[in-house]
């Protein structure tokens, strides 16, 4: 198991009182790495402490299959810390994480409504998502503005390859970076109207209509 930050330790020892074989985390916030420090003397056979930044660490590495990634992600690089994960998700067990709660309705979005995204497609397509629980600013000391949730992934048996999930990223970004514009003028740097036709989808219809699925039959369709 994997948590990383931040956190006095208190959610550490929630952790070490589970069954997980092994417990490594990942913190940079020099305040909460005394009290991890203890931790890590009382249970040194089960419980690693790794002081570094979790957007150039490579999990997979840290710790043997099967690897659960636990996280109270800070919530300024939480998104790109989803995507990079999410293009390693064959790697991991499952993912408990902590977001903004504006993220976690984005992550769990269906098409249609304006939260439905690039996070949504992306997550959707290579986890099984479901918000396990919200949490109000009086949940946390010091108090933030904004509430949060913890979201749970579960990684799907086949995943991607990394040129698919590249293309994937390609597709979403130029999909909902102009979503108010028809899909065959936001999706021209990438075929456009040849693009939509061979996948049978309208060109007049926009980004957040489109079903996870369609979004994988246009990102398989990049690569030919």
């Amino acid at each position: 198991m994997i948590e990383i930050g931040p956190g006095p330790g208190g959610l550490t020892a929630a952790l070490l009182a589970a069954p997980a074989a092994s417990l490594t985390a990942i913190e940079i916030d020099p305040r909460a790495v005394p009290a991890l420090e203890g931790l890590s003397t009382r249970h040194p056979e089960r419980f690693r402490l790794i002081v570094a930044d979790a957007r150039h660490t490579q999990l997979a590495s840290l710790v043997p299959p099967p690897r659960h990634v636990v996280a109270n992600l800070p919530y300024n690089v939480a998104t790109p810390l989803l995507i990079t994960w999410l293009g390693q998700a064959s790697a991991f067990a499952g993912l408990t994480l902590m977001f903004q709660a504006e993220v976690a309705e984005r992550i769990t979005a269906q098409p249609g409504g304006s939260a439905y995204g690039r996070l949504s497609v992306l997550a959707q397509w290579t986890c099984r998502v479901a918000t396990m629980l919200r949490l109000p600013p009086s949940a946390f000391l010091p108090r933030p503005k904004v509430s949060s949730a913890v979201v749970n992934f579960v990684p799907y048996p086949t995943q991607p390859p990394p040129a698919l999930f590249a293309a994937m990223q390609r597709l979403t970004a130029a999909a909902f970076g102009q979503r108010r514009k028809m899909l065959r003028q936001a999706l021209k740097p990438l075929g456009g109207l040849a693009l939509l036709e061979s996948a049978g989808i309208a060109p007049e219809r926009r980004a957040e209509t489109l079903s996870v699925a369609e979004f994988d039959r246009l990102a398989r369709l990049l690569l030919t």
